[in-house]
């Protein structure tokens, strides 16, 4: 048996601690690599993002000849305010006899203004007095006033009056600045 113990191989000495240091070293890189990664991740931007940050921090540019070529030259822009122009279409249309005439117009109403949305709150508010009101003005109208660009123009212009008329009457303040056709049949 002494024969067998000495062509066996020699056992490796301190294989445990080898491997206990492989391990350490090994989550160590793990994580080095992991918050390394999420540092450099939350730290950057989009390609989208980034091209947006580009542009707000130079601004539109437009190109002007230099003497190597094109080069590039912001240009400010003008500090306007914008307004949104907000719609209200009657939900029905209003249908009318032309006067002196034996035809009828139907409209369908819409008025847009720039104000709050308290001017189309005060419109849905009054809108059986606006419809009294705007059927009042259609009532007067022959056929042809209502002919043509011109005429529907000038009934644009005369309902915006009397819309407005009306609200500066119940509310204080009209504030309408158009009035639109979606519909206009006259049959």
């Amino acid at each position: 048996m002494a024969d067998a113990t000495a062509n066996a191989p020699a056992k490796k000495k301190g294989g445990a601690v080898k491997m206990i240091l492989l391990m350490v070293v090994g989550a160590g890189l793990a994580g080095g690599g992991f918050f390394g990664g999420k540092y450099f991740a939350e730290s950057s931007m989009s390609p989208a993002d980034e091209v947006l940050r580009l542009i707000e921090e130079t601004g539109p540019a437009t190109e002007e000849m230099g003497e190597e070529g094109p080069m590039k030259v912001s240009k400010e822009l003008p500090e306007e305010p914008m307004f949104v122009t907000q719609y209200f279409e009657f939900p029905d249309p209003l249908t009318t006899n032309l006067k002196g005439s034996s035809r009828f117009l139907q409209l369908g109403i819409g008025l847009s203004t720039q104000y709050d949305e308290a001017v189309l709150n005060n419109v849905q508010t009054h809108e059986m007095a606006l419809r009294s009101d705007i059927l009042a003005v259609l009532s007067t109208y022959t056929e042809a006033d209502v002919e043509g660009t011109d005429g529907r123009d000038r009934l644009s212009e005369e309902l915006l009056t009397v819309v407005n008329r009306r609200l500066e009457t119940l509310e204080g303040f009209g504030g309408i600045e158009s009035v639109f056709f979606p519909t206009f049949v006259m049959q």
